[in-house]
């Protein structure tokens, strides 16, 4: 049996550096992706107002973590609610539906996924930030019609809205 592995180089990121993008109403840096990884991890930090959340959805490729650093968010995950403040870690495995909601003024938590390979969805659904800011307040709602086509050409099925289901 081998033990081989890919040697990778470090990687080290002050805060505010990394690929910032607009996504789904809120800031996320992208720290590492598979690229960097060799497709092992991605690494997220995201940035939310109040009421941003995700589609209800299923991941088929990879098992999602979020850690919460500031504010509070809800998270429903299996048919479980759980309310997450600073310092909470909630667990999103492939194949179970799972979404969140910014329940606090604003929140910033990071999000990683297992293998890599979101961010790439990330990228494709979000526009580059023009400023490491929040983005400005949408218009109009994301086009979902879109959002689930390429979620389902990464391995994820939207099968609900944003929202906590009740």
């Amino acid at each position: 049996m081998s033990t081989e592995t890919t040697a990778l180089p470090p990687i080290a990121l002050e805060d505010g550096a990394g690929e910032a993008l607009w996504f789904l109403g809120g800031l996320v840096t992208i720290k590492a992706g598979g690229d960097e990884t060799a497709g092992r991890v991605a690494v997220m930090e995201y940035r939310a107002p109040h009421g941003v959340g995700s589609p209800l959805h299923v991941h088929r490729r990879e098992d999602e973590w979020f850690y919460v650093l500031d504010g509070r968010l809800t998270f429903w995950v299996g048919g479980r609610t759980i309310s997450a403040g600073p310092g909470s870690f909630v667990y999103g495995p492939r194949d179970v539906p799972h979404t969140f909601e910014v329940a606090s003024h604003e929140a910033r938590f990071l999000l990683v996924a297992e293998p890599g390979g979101f961010e790439r969805f990330v990228r494709a659904a979000s526009d580059v930030a023009a400023t490491p800011t929040l983005p400005p307040a949408p218009g109009a709602p994301p086009d979902l019609e879109r959002l689930t086509a390429l979620a389902a050409e990464n391995g994820i099925d939207i099968i609900g809205p944003p929202g906590i289901p009740s």
